[in-house]
């Protein structure tokens, strides 16, 4: 997710574990399955409103399981773990296909089924995993007997049955989920600031600001923990990330992720991205994109949500700006494949199929996610499904972590946050980042900020500091996943058993720079009132610290000479070495002087000063060896280069 103080993108996409139960089905001959846990946690009496309109068009899913399922599981583990005789001995998709993917019987069967209820075929892709449907509510209602009804939710109307969804007995052994019945996914994206294809409204960054750590000093206002702080960095550029990373040598002698390519997911596709990356590009010292270096898909079997729904594809212009630029910026030599669904919806899981079948990449970058893991039933396995796909062909998916530290302030209670959860991903968690002046490192800390702001009448930060929790980046542990193996003596008890004595999946895995106070520089085209052009801000969250990992995956992909895969073994395999720097509490406090424009554009409606506090994590911790704000640590160098390609 990312974040540049004004707008958060978090974009959710649902999932979760599914189970079977046989019925009767009551005016019907044929025994029915039950797909328990169709129903979403918001679909209450409470929260009851209306029954759905019978004539409103639904798109749906109806997902498929892989056969010899603990088969792939075994091959997925044995292909990414270096000490595996199998390491990176990947299928192709087609071999995939033969081995795993549902017959051509039982998809021709569900599409049967669809059909004589009435429903209209969209799209199947070559794997088989899904069906893509779309029929009337009424048809939904007839064929998987459930009434579907109107639920009040976070200030909308939502859809969703008021029972599970059930399905004929003889599909009980195929069908592993629908997704896209209920609208949660509505859930996905922020207020929406208009539907329309315009370049994403004017935001940029006010001065006074520091080109490098510390180099512009806030001395004209209070001093904060006993000293003057400086004035937060007006933005990294790509020689100043590559420099404190290590790995700017390694790039100037052809280490640059020349030969692999990286895959950005996110919705919907900025009309102005080539020439965005191309002038940020030849201003920041890039190489620009070279002919067929860059390729933009809207994947098959995606569709505009009927319903019609409000929509945001500007507030997501900026995220697929922030990660082909941050992509681009880490590996410069890399191809970068884009593949945005025409809405933030349910497609997103397509996106993600399609890239993973097609093997358009080696390595996936996606920044959003759910906040935390209450999810629908029945969405999480057939998601978890191509995820172990990915890892069988040797595809890496990296997510972000989340930028709302441990979800208390939204959720009321701890949690990480889905897909980084889960064990079939890279999570990639946020530090703050200090670099010097000759672009190199200073210091690391977690993200977690908390602000305050300068109060010109006292001459004062109120509240006082560290005052109100802002944002961080997310981690913790789940609680709908064990263990996985690779993070077996690595994560301490106090963080693998904190909600159960059997250990849990632990968040993040690694991390880079996220916090937005130490944030990456990006150009863009916007809209301002004078025009639309392009220009500069400063911007961050764990949406930038995911695509300059996935970048840093592409020089270490190109010194190994063959892909990775799935990481995590081999990341966790070199944990305890200096691949890695062990990110803990700093000795002071660390905060900065940020300046903003009210009216985020110019100084005509006048520039307000906030305090940034850095390292404030809440019940997560910076702590010596594996911790849940940075995972193992964030990569040290060529150091991380060599030990992954060992």
């Amino acid at each position: 997710m990312r974040n540049y103080g004004r707008l958060a993108i978090v974009a959710l996409l649902a999932s979760a574990v599914l189970a079977f139960g046989m019925v009767g089905d009551a005016g019907a001959k044929s025994a029915r399955a039950t797909l328990v846990g169709s129903v979403p946690p918001w679909a209450t009496a409470a929260n009851f409103k209306s029954a759905a309109s019978a004539s409103t068009e639904i798109g749906f899913r109806v997902y498929l399981n892989w056969r010899n399922a603990d088969q792939a599981v075994a091959l997925a583990r044995a292909v990414s773990d270096p000490s595996s005789a199998s390491y990176a001995h990947f299928l192709t998709p087609a071999q995939f296909r033969q081995q795993f993917a549902p017959t051509a019987a039982d998809a021709s069967a569900v599409r049967s089924w669809l059909v004589g209820r009435g429903f209209t075929i969209v799209y199947t892709p070559a794997n088989n995993h899904y069906i893509a449907a779309q029929g009337t509510v009424a048809e939904v209602e007839s064929a998987f007997g459930v009434q579907l009804n109107l639920y009040k939710f976070q200030g909308r109307a939502l859809r969703a049955p008021a029972s599970d969804l059930t399905i004929p007995a003889s599909l009980a052994g195929v069908v592993a989920g629908v997704v896209g019945i209920d609208q949660g996914e509505e859930l996905v994206h922020p207020d929406p600031v208009g539907a329309d294809a315009t370049p994403t409204p004017g935001f940029r960054n006010a001065q006074p600001w520091s080109l490098w750590w510390g180099q512009n000093m806030a001395s004209d206002l209070p001093p904060a923990y006993g000293a003057t702080q400086p004035y937060a960095v007006q933005g990294y550029t790509p020689a100043q990330l590559q420099g404190a990373y290590g790995v700017a040598d390694a790039i100037k002698a052809g280490n640059d992720g020349k030969g692999v390519t990286v895959a950005v997911i996110d919705a919907y596709a900025s009309p102005t991205i080539v020439y965005d990356v191309n002038r940020y590009s030849k201003d920041e010292g890039l190489p620009q994109l070279k002919p067929g270096q860059f390729t933009q898909y809207v994947a098959p079997g995606t569709y505009n949500v009927p319903e019609t729904p409000a929509q945001d594809p500007q507030g997501w212009y900026g995220e697929e700006t922030l990660d082909i630029e941050a992509v681009h910026s880490m590996a410069p030599g890399a191809n970068i494949v884009y593949v945005g669904p025409p809405n933030n919806y349910q497609d997103m899981d397509a996106a993600m199929n399609h890239v993973v079948d097609r093997h358009l990449a080696d390595i996936v970058s996606n920044s959003y996610g759910w906040s935390g893991e209450v999810l629908p039933k029945g969405y999480i396995k057939p998601f978890n499904d191509i995820l172990i796909q990915a890892a069988i062909e040797g595809i890496g998916v990296y997510f972000s972590s989340g930028d709302d530290g441990d979800e208390i302030a939204n959720l009321g209670y701890r949690s990480v946050d889905w897909p980084a959860c889960s064990p079939w991903v890279t999570a990639v968690g946020g530090t703050s980042l200090g670099v010097g002046e000759s672009n190199n490192y200073l210091f690391e800390t977690g993200w977690g900020t908390t602000r305050s702001k300068f109060d010109s009448a006292t001459f004062s930060w109120l509240p006082t500091p560290p005052g109100v929790y802002l944002y961080g980046g997310g981690g913790g542990t789940s609680q709908l996943f064990a263990q996985p193996w690779y993070q077996q003596g690595v994560v301490p008890s106090s963080i693998a058993n904190y909600f159960s004595k059997t250990p849990g999946r632990a968040v993040p895995d690694v991390a880079m720079v996220g916090d937005p106070t130490t944030g990456m520089l990006v150009g863009q085209t916007q809209t301002w009132s004078d025009g639309v052009y392009y220009d500069t801000y400063r911007i961050g969250g764990t949406s930038l610290s995911c695509p300059l990992f996935a970048g840093l995956m592409a020089l270490a992909d190109q010194r190994a000479g063959h892909p990775h895969g799935f990481a995590n073994p081999a990341i966790y395999h070199a944990y305890g070495t200096t691949a890695f720097r062990d990110i803990v509490d700093p000795p002071t406090t660390i905060a900065a002087v940020r300046s903003d424009f009210v009216n985020y554009e110019n100084a005509n409606d006048g520039i307000t000063f906030t305090l940034r506090t850095m390292n404030q994590t809440g019940t997560l911790h910076t702590i010596p060896g594996y911790d849940d704000v940075t995972g193992v640590g964030t990569p040290n160098g060529v150091d991380f280069l060599n030990a992954l390609s060992e």
